[in-house]
């Protein structure tokens, strides 16, 4: 298996040339003696100006353009990560915490790519988004870390990526002892990937990160689930689709769905139904970008 993620790394390496082995935060000096609580609360400090900065009510669009030159958005790029540099995210003191820093650090690494990559209509425009998701990373407690990692490799608990075989990490990397085992399936509705059908952009905190992941999988699953009776059918986002095994496979996501809609005629339907075909939707990788006035 490790020769399989030896290999995966390598085609990776190729297609993204010197890019597979920078970094965002590798232009400030790097800080010591960095406090984890500490540093957990500064990142989800900045992702809170980004929001009141630059994203819509809803955490949908985002306006990369203005937040690109705002003080605040420099002062992330400048001081809080290059912080990551000899940060031991195992310092971290408990799974709350750890899975409100990863999903919190996710979304602010997307943003910060999509600024400096110059991205201006999709993420998936390069292989797919693979070109992205590999590129976009950070240097952390002396490892690199790319979104990729940080979702199939922490929050998945080394699940590996949907479309390519093996884990994300292979036996003896370092980053083991960062995964969060076992996952917590809501984690896909609280990662936004910078593109429309994404999930909303939230803020998560330590104290409240359970009831904010299930508010956030509530919310998008009765915003997104559609149901059409007389074809017998179930719509829903592809992301049911990708991460089918998280949710346990086609009966897990009726589950899910039964349990996460609101009591109203979808969630009366699937409950009286004996069966239902799941219909993923085509996803949307057009950039979440704000609309300008």
């Amino acid at each position: 298996m490790s020769q399989l993620v030896w290999l995966r790394e390598t085609v990776l390496g190729v297609a993204l040339g010197a890019r597979a082995r920078e970094v965002l935060n590798a232009g400030a000096a790097p800080v010591a003696g960095v406090d984890g609580p500490a540093l957990a609360a500064h990142l989800k400090r900045a992702v809170n100006q980004f929001k009141a900065l630059a994203m819509d009510a809803g955490g949908t669009r985002v306006a990369y353009d203005r937040l690109r030159t705002d003080p605040a958005y420099q002062a992330f790029r400048t001081e809080l990560t290059p912080q990551l540099q000899r940060f031991d995210p195992a310092t971290l003191p408990d799974r709350a915490t750890r899975l409100a820093f990863w999903i919190n650090l996710y979304n602010a690494l997307v943003i910060d790519a999509v600024i400096a990559f110059g991205v201006k209509s999709s993420v998936a425009d390069e292989l797919a988004g693979l070109s992205f998701f590999q590129a976009a990373a950070y240097l952390i407690g002396g490892q690199r870390c790319s979104l990729n990692d940080i979702e199939h490799g922490i929050l998945r608990a080394n699940r590996g990526h949907p479309f390519i075989p093996g884990p994300q990490f292979a036996v003896g990397d370092p980053r083991l002892a960062w995964i969060i085992d076992p996952p917590d399936y809501r984690i896909h509705f609280a990662l936004n990937c910078a593109s429309r059908s994404c999930p909303p952009i939230g803020v998560y905190s330590a104290e409240q990160i359970d009831d904010q992941l299930e508010l956030a999988l509530r919310s998008f699953v009765d915003a997104d689930v559609t149901i059409d009776p007389e074809r017998g059918e179930i719509h829903l986002s592809r992301i049911f689709d990708w991460y089918r095994e998280d949710f346990g496979g086609p009966n897990g996501i009726v589950q899910l769905l039964r349990r996460a809609l609101p009591d109203d005629e979808r969630r009366a339907w699937l409950w009286q139904a004996q069966r239902g075909r799941l219909v993923y939707r085509p996803y949307d990788w057009s950039l979440n970008i704000a609309e300008q006035n």
